[in-house]
């Protein structure tokens, strides 16, 4: 393995430990992303499952350099039973034959068997890059699910608060009992929205014990800070980055296998020798015989021209499945790279226009509504106004951090600090 790949491989665990957007921890006793991490990658029985997989691949190997045994046989020859003359004159041979292949057929199956090793070893490694990188998704889940509660909490405090302004003005004569219905409503609203966000908290920390291995959360919360974000590296770079990916890395050891059960399947047809040495007695001359032999098959009726059809067919295959599987990632990188972006985009234009505005708005209609200068539905209207940009502001934020980890498990690299911003 190289020391690029190698670095690369424990890129998203230094990233998890560097304070980028969410690992910073903010609470005590709450799941971490470096505590995630490490226990997804010791609990997580996809790991071991690939470990067994090199096992395997590693016993085919060995089997692959061992020799053809030896074959013992033993024969009797000009035997009659019930005729003791014949029986004493009888022939009887010990033998020992031994099959020697030529053309190199033992090394081709240990080149093929070596290259299964080492796809099996990149199959691993991206193995475990793809846990990171749905270990990290479903951190920022619950980090994201974790978030909206609490927002949703603070909307829903701040509708309660208009209920004794809304009872004293209908106890003024100023305004009519319908009015604080209708504030009791959208105050049941807001609860509403709330039980929801804590059902998709439980399911978001059951998904994420499952990638740890466990049957049922042990943990109550995860911390981290969700409001600092980064800017990406360019989409260029990340495409550098994906040739490194052990998902593409494992097609040269698929490749070098291949062909090394192309060379086998070539060399089929080169035919095998079989030495033999005996040791004959005969019964009717008590005398003592060596006997030395040799055998090989006539290779005229059967070349393995099927074999080596498909085996070059295979190993031609190969460059497109490669192709293939690099139009996915760079598809998948995109498509996160570009989500990112965007996310940015939106949470920078939110907290620079809308966010302002709208708690502008909100709190010039609380200060004249108490002077009768709004009426109820305009400053619920502003209430209404500003939830939505706060929670159009944390899904932008939950898009980018859920972005970013998908990059981060395809490149196997964090992301650059290229530019901080900090929640509001």
């Amino acid at each position: 393995m190289s020391i690029r790949l190698a670095g690369a491989l424990c890129a998203v665990l230094v990233a998890a430990q560097a304070p980028l957007a969410w690992s910073q921890v903010q609470g005590k006793g709450a799941l971490t992303l470096p505590q995630t991490l490490q226990r997804a990658a010791s609990a997580n029985p996809r790991i071991a499952a690939a470990d067994r997989t090199i096992g395997m691949a590693d016993g085919r190997r060995e089997q692959a350099n061992a020799l053809p045994n030896p074959v013992v046989g033993f024969e009797v020859d000009n035997f009659a039973p019930g005729s003791s003359s014949v029986v004493q004159g009888a022939e009887t041979t010990l033998m020992l034959s031994q099959l020697i292949e030529l053309g190199g057929k033992r090394d081709a199956r240990v080149a093929a068997a070596l290259g299964d090793y080492d796809s099996a070893r990149w199959e691993r490694e991206a193995a475990r890059l793809e846990l990171f990188s749905e270990t990290a998704v479903g951190f920022v889940e619950v980090l994201a699910a974790q978030r909206r509660i609490q927002l949703l909490d603070r909307q829903a405090s701040a509708l309660e608060k208009l209920a004794p302004l809304m009872q004293r003005r209908v106890e003024a004569g100023a305004s009519s009992p319908a009015e604080v219905s209708r504030v009791q409503a959208a105050v049941g609203f807001a609860r509403l929205e709330r039980e929801r966000a804590r059902t998709a908290l439980t399911v978001a920390r059951r998904e994420l014990s499952v990638l740890m291995g466990l049957d049922q959360p042990d943990f109550t919360a995860v911390s981290g800070d969700f409001g600092r974000l980064v800017r990406p590296q360019p989409f260029a770079n990340l495409l550098r980055a994906i040739e490194d990916n052990p998902q593409l890395m494992r097609w040269t050891a698929v490749r070098a296998r291949r062909d090394a059960e192309l060379l086998s399947a070539r060399l089929k047809a080169v035919p095998d020798v079989t030495a033999s040495v005996a040791w004959r007695y005969y019964g009717d001359t008590q005398q003592n015989a060596m006997r030395l032999g040799v055998s090989l098959p006539v290779p005229v009726l059967d070349r393995n021209r099927g074999g080596i059809r498909e085996a070059q067919e295979a190993a031609q295959k190969t460059e497109s499945e490669r192709a293939i599987n690099r139009l996915t990632l760079i598809s998948v990188v995109g498509k996160a790279h570009d989500s990112a972006m965007g996310a940015l985009q939106e949470i920078e234009l939110l907290r620079r226009t809308v966010l302002p505005a709208a708690r502008s708005t909100l709190s010039t209609i609380e200060q004249g509504y108490a002077q009768g200068r709004f009426t109820l539905l305009e400053i619920l209207d502003a209430h209404r106004s500003v939830a939505d940009a706060e929670l159009m502001e944390h899904d932008a934020i939950a898009t980018f951090h859920t972005s970013v980890a998908t990059i981060e498990g395809l490149t196997g690299t964090p992301v650059v600090l290229a530019q901080a911003r900090s929640d509001k």
